[in-house]
């Protein structure tokens, strides 16, 4: 069973930069195609990036230019690179497949943007 561990989470000020991870187990990592979500309080979560297998990106309209989502399939970990930070980009950002997030959630890592 695949297994999804989040870290890199932080608090980090207004215009901060994170740089997330997400090591999932594994030997078919690199045939998957990879997002990452986000749960604001009292939201529900959202797609901010994807990566498919073959290369194709997707970001969210609300982080384009802001978060890079790049991977590493030999070390079947997939990153989000986070700048210009903003308070409304506080969450609990968890990875998973895309477009369908089929595995179980791992327990995410939180962000929090605040002065």
């Amino acid at each position: 069973q695949v297994q999804l561990v989040e870290s890199g989470g932080g608090l980090v000020q207004p215009g901060g930069s994170l740089r997330l991870s997400c090591r999932a187990s594994g030997s078919i990592f690199s045939i998957m195609s990879m997002g990452w979500y986000r749960q604001a309080p009292g939201k529900q979560r959202e797609l901010v990036a994807a990566s498919t297998s073959s290369g194709s990106i997707n970001y969210a309209d609300s982080v384009k230019g802001r978060f890079t989502i790049s991977r590493d399939n030999p070390k079947n970990t997939v990153y989000l690179q986070m700048n210009s930070l903003k308070p409304e980009d506080t969450a609990v950002y968890y990875c998973n497949t895309w477009p369908s997030p089929i595995i179980v959630w791992g327990q995410g890592t939180q962000v929090t943007v605040s002065s």
